[in-house]
């Protein structure tokens, strides 16, 4: 299984990003999808996530800037971004809880990361 992430970029504060997040491989299913970050000299935190039924959970900091959405059909998971701030300045990474096929039991895999740079 792998997870691929993208739509990083450099974005002035008060713009706006939208991060996708995209499972490839010999999955069964997908149950929770989430992303995190990670700031330079930072521990890891998680920002956004969303059950396969469509429930959410976000970080106190993003509440209402943050969208997570995911497409069950692809695979996909989506952060979008809105009202962006240097602090939000962060390498965003993915992470998915994938049940393979002829496998009973499911594993955490993470995406390669997708850097969110805000300048002020």
């Amino acid at each position: 299984v792998q997870l691929q992430a993208s739509g990083g970029g450099l974005v002035q504060a008060g713009g706006s990003l939208r991060l996708s997040c995209t499972a490839s491989g010999s999955i069964f299913s997908i149950n929770a999808m989430n992303w995190y970050r990670q700031a330079p000299g930072k521990q890891r935190e998680l920002v956004a996530g969303i059950t396969s039924g469509g429930s959410t959970n976000y970080a106190d900091s993003v509440k209402g800037r943050f969208t997570i959405s995911r497409d069950n059909a692809k695979n996909t998971a989506y952060l979008q971004m809105n009202s962006l701030k240097p602090e939000d300045t962060a390498k965003y990474y993915c992470n998915a809880n994938v049940r393979r096929r002829g496998v009973p039991n499911s594993d955490f895999y993470w995406g390669q990361g997708t850097l969110v740079t805000v300048s002020s």
